[in-house]
């Protein structure tokens, strides 16, 4: 059974800087096609990063540059690095994984799906 456990957020000012930690176990879970999200009440879950399949790091526009997506495949860990955060970071932050099977059945690549998510962390970014 694949678990995902988020840690690592706050109540920080604008210009601050919070780290992220998603610890997974199990074993079925792809060690790429992992991102993280961002729930905010009243709008759609945002993808803020994720690793591809070729392991790059992908962002969305709101976090370019600020956000830093990293994963430990010996620890079974995926960081996100925020710096510079803004109120609009404000948010429930939730990381997902992919399937080993769901990887291997789109030829190697990201089905664009994850089949596994934690509970969240929540991030608040006052001004």
């Amino acid at each position: 059974q694949v678990q995902l456990k988020e840690s690592g957020g706050g109540s920080v000012q604008a210009g601050g800087s919070l780290k992220l930690l998603c610890e997974l176990s199990g074993r079925a879970f792809s060690n790429y096609c992992m991102g993280w999200f961002r729930q905010t009440p009243g709008k759609e879950r945002e993808e803020v990063a994720s690793i591809g399949s070729d392991g790059t790091p992908i962002y969305a526009q709101s976090g370019e540059g600020r956000f830093t997506i990293s994963q430990d495949t010996f620890e079974n860990t995926l960081t996100l690095n925020m710096d510079n955060l803004e109120p609009e970071d404000t948010g429930m932050y939730i990381c997902a994984a992919t399937s080993i099977v769901a990887v291997v059945s789109s030829g190697g690549k990201c089905p664009g799906r994850y089949d596994y998510w934690g509970q969240g962390t929540q991030v608040t970014v006052s001004s």
